[in-house]
C-alpha cells in the first residue's frame, strides 16, 4: 500500500499476539466490536441512516454513552456532515449507512472528501458474505465503486477483523495526506461472535507517509527564496490540514514575500495581513492572479497546481522557478515540473524552511523585493475586489454576504455551497482564523453547505455556524434542516436567492449570447430569462418553517442589518433567511475557462493594464 493507497483490502487471518499483553479480552458480537472500536478511536459523533445490512450495528450503538449518532434524512447528508465535522474540528469525520443505495448515496461526499483531502471514515453494511456477488437484495460492490475515490477501502467478512480494520481505517484517513477510507462490513460479520481487545495490532505494509523533508532540498529552496526578485508563497489546503498556520506566518514575515491562499486555504493566513495579496484562480483577485503570472519564484506549500488556479497550464507563470512541497509525492510534478521538489508534512517543511532562511540571512543573503512590492501594491490599489450596487435598489448579493461576515460573532464558521455565492463568500468575508471557511473546492458539489454546516456545528457547538447557500444548492440537501431542528443543531442559513443557477447563468450571459437554457429555477420566467416577479416555488420561508426552523425573507436593503442581527440572536433552533437578490450580479474578477491567466478580467470588459516593466 502506498501513500495514496487504493483497492479493496480483504483482511487476512492473523495471530492475535501482536497487541499489548495487558489488553483485556471481551466476548462480543462483531457489531458490538464495531461500536467499541469507534469509542476507542475517539469517534464521538456519527452521522448515519440505518437499513437492513447495517442494522445489527445500530442495536449496540443505542447503548453507547460515548458515541452520539445523528440520524440524517439522506445518506449524502451524512457524508457531507461528516466532512464538515472533520474540516471544522480537525478530527476524523464518521458516517454509517446501509448497503446498496445507502452506500451508493455516499459516493458524492466520498469523492468530495477525496478531492479536498478530508479525513473521513465511511462505514457501510454489506449483504451476508455468502451472498456477495449474487446480486442479492440491496447489494452493491461499494468497494469497487469507490476504489478511485478513496484513499483505501476494506471489505470485512469476519467478525474478528472488525476492530483492527477500524483502527487501520482511522490511521490511514488521518495520517499522510488525509482522505476518505471506506469500511464495508458483511452483515454476518456483524452478527457473529468474536473477542475484542484494544489496542489491536495494525498491519499496513508499505504505508509509511514521509513527513520529514530532505535537508538538501530545504536548503536549495531557501537559497532560491533569498535570490528571487519576485517570489510568491502559493499556499494550499495542505497547510491547514497540517496545522501549519503559525509556522506559515513566521515564514512569510521572515521572508517578506507576498502570500496567496487558495480557496481551500482561506484563513490559513489572515486576510487582513499586509503580505496577503488574495486568492488566486479563475475568480481570484487580480493581484494574486498576476503575482503568480509575473513571479520568478513560486513556493507552493500544500497546493496542487489545479486547473482553477493555473488557467491554461502551458501559459501559467512562465518566468517562475518552482519549489513544490507536498506530503503526497504523486502531486509533485503532476501538473507543473518542480525545480526543487520537497516531500513532507507542511508543518515540518515550513519550520525547516524558516531555519534555512534564517541561516541564509545570517550569511548576509536577504531578498530585496522592494520593486516587486511596488508593483503588487499598485495592482492591489488599482484593481481591488469590489462590486456595484443594483441601480433598481434591490439587494446586492455581495453586500448581503459582506454584511453577514461583518456582523457575525468572532470565530464564526462559514460553509458555502458551490457557485456565485461561494466565490462572493470567499472574497467579501474576511477569514482571519484557520478552519472558519468550509467549502467543496475540488469537486464543486452543489448541496454541500447545509449538511456541512450541520456537521461543523455538531463538532463545534459553541461556535456560530453560517451556511451561505444558493437557491439551487439549497434545493438539493435542505431536508437536513429537519435533522438540525430535531437534534438541537442551530445553524444559520443565508439563501442567496436570485431565482437561477447563478454561475451557469453568468456563463450563458458571457459566452452563450444570453440564451438562458434551463437555468431559471422558479416556475415562471420573464422573456429575458430572469425569474418572474413574485414567483416563489418553493417558498423557502414556508418550507423552512415546516422543517422546524425560524425563517425570514429579506428583499429590502434597509432591512439587511436588522434580519442578520435577528438571526444571530436566535440560538434555540435553525434560522433560514431567504435573501431575494438581483439576478444579474456577476462574479468578478474572472479568467475564462481554458484561457491564460494573462487574460484576467477585473470586471466585464475591463482588462487590467500592467504596463511593460513587469516582464523584465
Amino acid at each position: 500500500m502506498t501513500e495514496q493507497a487504493t483497492g479493496a483490502h480483504h483482511p487476512q487471518p492473523r495471530a492475535r499476539n501482536g497487541g499489548p499483553s495487558s489488553a483485556s479480552v471481551e466476548h462480543l458480537t462483531g457489531a458490538q466490536s464495531l461500536i467499541r472500536s469507534l469509542e476507542e478511536v475517539g469517534a464521538d459523533t456519527v452521522f448515519g441512516l440505518p437499513g437492513g445490512c447495517i442494522l445489527p450495528a445500530y442495536d449496540p450503538l443505542m447503548d453507547s454513552t460515548r458515541v452520539r449518532h445523528i440520524l440524517v434524512r439522506h445518506e449524502q447528508g451524512a457524508g457531507h456532515a461528516a466532512t464538515g465535522y472533520a474540516q471544522a474540528t480537525g478530527k476524523v469525520g464518521v458516517c454509517m449507512v446501509t448497503s446498496g443505495p445507502g452506500a451508493t448515496n455516499l459516493v458524492t461526499p466520498i469523492a468530495d472528501a477525496a478531492m479536498d483531502s478530508v479525513p473521513l471514515v465511511a462505514i457501510t453494511g454489506q449483504v451476508a458474505s455468502a451472498a456477495i456477488g449474487t446480486d442479492a437484495f440491496q447489494e452493491a460492490d461499494i468497494c469497487g465503486i469507490t476504489m478511485p475515490i478513496t484513499k483505501h477501502n476494506f471489505l470485512v467478512t469476519r467478525a474478528e477483523d472488525i476492530a483492527h480494520t477500524i483502527a487501520e481505517a482511522f490511521h490511514i484517513a488521518s495520517t499522510g495526506r488525509p482522505g476518505p477510507v471506506l469500511v464495508d462490513i458483511a452483515k454476518d460479520a456483524l452478527q457473529a461472535k468474536t473477542t475484542f481487545s484494544w489496542p489491536p495490532a495494525m498491519d499496513l505494509p508499505g504505508y509509511r507517509p514521509v513527513t520529514k523533508p530532505h535537508a538538501k532540498q530545504i536548503r536549495e529552496a531557501a537559497k532560491l527564496i533569498t535570490q528571487a526578485k519576485r517570489p510568491v508563497l502559493y499556499v494550499g489546503g495542505g497547510v491547514m490540514k497540517a496545522g501549519a498556520t503559525a509556522e506559515l506566518k513566521v515564514l512569510a514575515e521572515l521572508t517578506g514575500a507576498p502570500v496567496t491562499t487558495t480557496l481551500m486555504a482561506l484563513g490559513s493566513f489572515p486576510d487582513s495581513h499586509p503580505l496577503h495579496v488574495g486568492m488566486p484562480g479563475m475568480h481570484g483577485s487580480v493581484t494574486a492572479v498576476t503575482a503568480l503570472q509575473k513571479a520568478d519564484l513560486i513556493v507552493a506549500l500544500g497546493a496542487r497546481f489545479d486547473d482553477r488556479v493555473t488557467g491554461k497550464l502551458d501559459s501559467f507563470a512562465p518566468f517562475a522557478k518552482i519549489v513544490h512541497a507536498d506530503i503526497d509525492p504523486a502531486e509533485i510534478g503532476k501538473n507543473r515540473a518542480a525545480d526543487v521538489p520537497i516531500v513532507g508534512d507542511a508543518r515540518e517543511v515550513i519550520a525547516d524552511l524558516v531555519q534555512a532562511v534564517q541561516a541564509e540571512h545570517t550569511e548576509g543573503n536577504t531578498g530585496d523585493y522592494t520593486a516587486w512590492w511596488k508593483d503588487l501594491n499598485r495592482w492591489r490599489d488599482t484593481y481591488p475586489v469590489g462590486y456595484d450596487l443594483p441601480e433598481d435598489g434591490s439587494l446586492s448579493p455581495q453586500q448581503v454576504i459582506q454584511r453577514i461576515g461583518q456582523l457575525a460573532p468572532e470565530g464564526t464558521i462559514f460553509a458555502a455551497g458551490v457557485g456565485q455565492h461561494q466565490m462572493w463568500a470567499s472574497h467579501f468575508i474576511d477569514y482571519e482564523q484557520p478552519a472558519t471557511w468550509l467549502n467543496s473546492g475540488g469537486a464543486g458539489t452543489m448541496g454541500y453547505a447545509v449538511p456541512a454546516a450541520m456537521g461543523a456545528k455538531a463538532g463545534m457547538p459553541d461556535r456560530t455556524v453560517w451556511a451561505i447557500d444558493g437557491d439551487g444548492c439549497f434545493q438539493m440537501t435542505n431536508q437536513e434542516l429537519t435533522t438540525c431542528a430535531l437534534n438541537n443543531i442551530p445553524i444559520k442559513v443565508a439563501i442567496i436567492n436570485n431565482g437561477a443557477l447563478g454561475m451557469v447563468r453568468q456563463w450563458q450571459t458571457l459566452f452563450y449570447n444570453q440564451r438562458y437554457s434551463n437555468t431559471v429555477l422558479h416556475s415562471g420566467a420573464d422573456t429575458d430569462g430572469a425569474p418572474a416577479k413574485g414567483t416563489r416555488v418553493p417558498d423557502f420561508v414556508k418550507l423552512s418553517e415546516a422543517m422546524g426552523c425560524y425563517a425570514i425573507r429579506c428583499e429590502d436593503p434597509a432591512d439587511l442589518d436588522k434580519v442578520i442581527a435577528e438571526a444571530n440572536a436566535i440560538n434555540d433552533r435553525p434560522v433560514v433567511i431567504d435573501f431575494i437578490v438581483h439576478e444579474d450580479a456577476m462574479v468578478w474578477p474572472m479568467v475564462a475557462a481554458g484561457t491564460s491567466n494573462d487574460e484576467v478580467l477585473a470586471a466585464r470588459g475591463v482588462r487590467p493594464d500592467f504596463g511593460d516593466n513587469e516582464d523584465d
